[in-house]
């Protein structure tokens, strides 16, 4: 007898919380066969001595809705052992949508989530009109790892109630007909609904997108259709009042959630999280460090001025060959230094000069404090962290997440998972589709706010039970071959960088990893030393009857 796949001598970490072991693991078919000791030799043999093996990680919260189109390898989560990412989150999806109602749904998602409306009209085949067509759709890509959906309240309101859909309330008979759709969608496949009551999110005009005041009546009768199917709502922006409701009416309901800088943020946030709950079946998700918005030479400038709106235009050796040209700098810092009061210094970080970034810095180390302690201005530190890094060099302006230590504090509470790495959305803004990997070599591996099987768990075993998934975020017999083999004491992320590989040539970071060995997908080995193989086994997850 033999076996597809065998991953020999691994320290496993099941994802349950269990204790790690030493044990071999076999696949056949797609699923995970024998976990203990594999005498039969695999078709094909992977040695984990020395080496985790975990199950893949599971993203609950991405916009690769439209990415998936023109990117079926969905990275950067896939170089980050991601092998299932959620779809359809903060209520912005593009089915339900008629012909004509096409470009409006890409308008909303560029002005919320800043994916360029023409790379998403152009990026995928749009031949669908209701949700299960956009699910069918997605299995003619062929991703390269596991995705599942979500119906997004804009696109389903719209398609009830058209331009009424952004300010009034549905009529008895127009929330009968949101709930059928919503119904129809989840028999065809998805997994739930989301909804965004987040006030700023607009659509091109200026008007909060489709729900953002719907009353509290319409979530609940929405919860109790996807609670009657066993199903998934997911908020953002929603009250700890609507969540409550909507647990109530018998969904489970995942939400984003924040932590403030100051001292006991964390525990309080804990604490309030723990008591608002209760005994529902709810879960927070947040981010995994300091984030809000990237910038340097590669990408934006953070400088007004004649000669920073000449070299704005240029590409990055442009700017490069601009920069070390004495006279030119000279004018670039005459001109830079009249931001240097921004408030904004307080939460700037440098991400260093190193492989990896540090996202890692204590509050006190932040522009303002770096400063005072040299005595330059930060347009002179901006450009000489450019010169050091051939303009690679970035700074984080941490809006959200400021404080670390806050955070660590925070990930105490049972009902938080860190998450929400945005994949697929500001892609030109922000890079923490790595949070996986961050979870692991700084929250673990590094600070030991969770232990290892702690840490494997929340990311794996925790979100999949949240998606109703029971066949994946754990290693055992029968479950699918979704695996992670990883050399965690060289477990790290590599330096974002700016690439112009969406459709039209519009720019986005991207993000590496170093340290994943495997990335197994329904058996099949899509990562291999930190590079995709070319194989494509990932499947389109719908909702089981």
């Amino acid at each position: 007898m033999s076996h597809d796949l065998v991953i020999r001598g691994g320290s496993v970490v099941d994802g349950t919380g269990a204790a790690a072991r030493t044990a071999d693991i076999a696949v056949d078919g797609g699923l995970i066969t024998a976990v203990g000791k594999v005498e039969a030799k695999g078709r094909r043999e992977i040695d984990a001595d020395g080496l985790l093996v975990t199950p893949g990680f599971v993203d609950l919260h991405t916009h690769l809705d439209a990415q998936i189109g023109w990117d079926p390898d969905l990275t950067p989560v896939s170089w980050h052992g991601v092998t299932t990412a959620l779809l359809g989150n903060c209520g912005l999806t593009f089915a339900p949508c008629k012909p004509a109602d096409r470009p409006l749904l890409a308008a909303m998602m560029e002005t919320v989530e800043d994916i360029p409306r023409e790379a998403i009209l152009s990026g995928l085949p749009w031949s669908w009109e209701d949700y299960g067509g956009y699910l069918d759709a997605l299995d003619g890509i062929r991703p390269g790892i596991n995705v599942a959906g979500l119906v997004g309240h804009c696109a389903v309101r719209y398609a009830v109630m058209g331009d009424r859909s952004f300010s009034d309330q549905a009529t008895p008979d127009e929330l009968a007909q949101i709930c059928a759709i919503v119904g129809e969608a989840m028999d065809r496949g998805a997994l739930g609904f989301s909804t965004n009551r987040y006030e700023p999110h607009k659509a091109p005009d200026g008007r909060s997108i489709p729900g953002t005041f719907a009353d509290v009546c319409e979530l609940e009768a929405i919860a109790r259709t996807v609670g009657a199917r066993g199903g998934l709502m997911q908020a953002v922006g929603a009250s700890p009042e609507v969540l409550q409701a909507m647990a109530d009416a018998g969904a489970r309901v995942l939400f984003s959630w924040g932590v403030g800088a100051q001292k006991g943020a964390g525990r309080g946030g804990a604490d309030f999280l723990d008591k608002m709950i209760g005994e529902r079946d709810m879960t927070a998700i947040i981010q995994v460090r300091g984030t809000g918005f990237m910038f340097g030479l590669q990408s934006h400038l953070p400088f007004r001025g004649e000669t920073w709106d000449r070299i704005r235009k240029l590409d990055l050796a442009g700017r490069l060959a601009a920069i070390r040209d004495a006279a030119t700098r000279e004018a670039l810092i005459a001109e830079g230094r009249r931001t240097d009061g921004w408030r904004e210094l307080a939460t700037i970080y440098d991400l260093g000069s190193g492989d990896s970034p540090d996202h890692g810095q204590d509050v006190d180390r932040n522009m303002r404090q770096v400063m005072e302690a040299t005595g330059k201005s930060f347009v002179e530190i901006f450009l000489e962290q450019a010169l050091a890094t051939e303009g690679r060099g970035l700074f984080n302006l941490r809006l959200f997440c400021q404080n670390l230590d806050e955070l660590g504090d925070l990930f105490a509470s049972r009902n938080i998972l860190p998450s929400l790495g945005d994949a697929g959305a500001h892609v030109s803004q922000i890079m923490d589709a790595d949070w996986s990997t961050f979870v692991l070599s700084y929250w673990v591996r590094d600070r030991g706010v969770y232990s290892l099987e702690e840490g494997v768990r929340r990311i794996t075993s925790a979100p999949a039970r949240v998606l109703g998934l029971t066949d994946r975020g754990v290693l055992a017999p029968g479950q699918r071959a979704d695996i992670n083999v990883i050399d965690l004491a060289e477990l790290r992320s590599l330096q974002p960088q700016i690439v112009n590989d969406f459709p039209g040539g519009a720019p986005r970071y991207v993000q590496r990893a170093r340290g994943y060995r495997a990335t197994i997908v329904n058996g099949g080995v899509n990562i291999e030393d930190d590079r995709h193989t070319g194989e494509r086994a990932g499947q389109v997850l719908r909702r089981v009857h």
